[in-house]
């Protein structure tokens, strides 16, 4: 049995897949098995990672099943003790799967670990060095937009990773569960670390697992598509998991955060998806609300208040999200 079992998600992606593949032959660490699910793609996909990767699990889906379904798909068709996310758009570093296991491997209270993704068209200029969430509920790529020299050297605690390059363990999904199907995609990573926090589990970045990234090149960064589904996942990633009573002392601060945030879209006639998004986030509201009894809970509502960032000022939470809209 492999030690780690490597997912990617394809969704049309043939542009990008001999690019990623090619960097997955390149990896030092060589005990891992890959599993491609496709999600409906007609751009031949399927047909090419046949006949150019063989040894490759493939499953395939008739139609876009989602970005957690189709993980869950393969995490449980697997066996190998760590699970990695790879984005089909992404070319790792030669090491990359090796740092990110040798991380998990040093610590087993840790049962996370985020990579080092930088921009495919602007590789001094990171994308994501682990996710972070503030106490209004708003998550965010850490570091985004800095400068690759702002990174940490060392491997750091963070909130959880970027399930575009992470790496999992096994037991601790057994544990807490797999992605939240009814996430679709985008929030869904957030979710996930969020549970795991909640269940004790540690989460780390580790800087010298290094990707570059095609940053949305499936949704499209800022398509109604994508802003529909962030909207709508945000309020059930709050309900699933924020911790109470805090939540009640945060909230109205939330809702004057997020009314602002549909008023800047409507102004900026880039509401599309922003407003449906939302009412279907609401109409949903009490499902994922029950969904609150499942979680695993081994450390305190204030022990967790603790692992989210600090609220900020409107234009500081607009800045984390600058350089997504223009060249750095």
């Amino acid at each position: 049995m492999p030690q780690v079992d490597l997912v990617i998600v394809n969704w049309n992606g043939l542009r990008h897949l001999s690019a990623c593949f090619e960097a997955l032959r390149a990896q030092t660490s060589t005990d891992f098995q890959v599993w491609l699910v496709d999600n409906g793609s007609t751009d031949g996909s399927v047909a090419w990672i046949r006949s150019h990767h063989p040894q490759v699990n493939v499953i395939v889906n008739d139609t876009n099943r989602g970005f957690a379904a189709a993980n869950n798909q393969a995490i449980r068709a697997g066996q190998a003790p760590y699970i990695a996310t790879l984005n089909n758009d992404t070319i790792p570093d030669a090491r990359w799967l090796a740092e990110l296991a040798r991380a998990l491997d040093e610590d087993p209270r840790c049962g996370m670990a985020a990579s080092l993704m930088l921009f495919a068209d602007r590789p001094h200029i990171i994308n994501s060095a682990g996710i972070a969430v503030d106490r209004l509920g708003i998550a965010w790529d850490r570091l985004g937009g800095q400068p690759v020299a702002e990174s940490e050297t060392a491997i750091t605690p963070v909130f959880g990773p970027c399930a575009g390059a992470a790496l999992y363990r096994r037991a601790m999904l057994d544990e807490i569960g797999l992605f939240d199907e009814d996430f679709f995609a985008y929030l869904e990573d957030v979710d996930l670390a969020w549970r795991a926090q909640w269940a004790g589990w540690e989460a780390v970045y580790v800087p010298n697992a290094r990707v570059l990234h095609c940053h949305s090149a499936t949704a499209g960064e800022g398509s109604p598509f994508k802003r529909r589904l962030l909207g709508r996942n945000k309020v059930w990633l709050i309900l699933k998991n924020y911790p109470l009573p805090y939540l009640w002392m945060y909230w109205p601060l939330m809702w004057a955060y997020d009314a602002a945030a549909v008023g800047r879209a409507l102004i900026m006639r880039s509401a599309a998806g922003v407003v449906s998004g939302r009412r279907e986030g609401w109409l949903g509201a009490a499902r994922a609300w029950r969904k609150r009894r499942s979680l695993l809970r081994r450390r305190s509502a204030r022990q967790m208040l603790a692992l989210l960032a600090p609220a900020q000022s409107p234009s500081a939470v607009l800045a984390r999200y600058r350089h997504l809209r223009r060249p750095a």
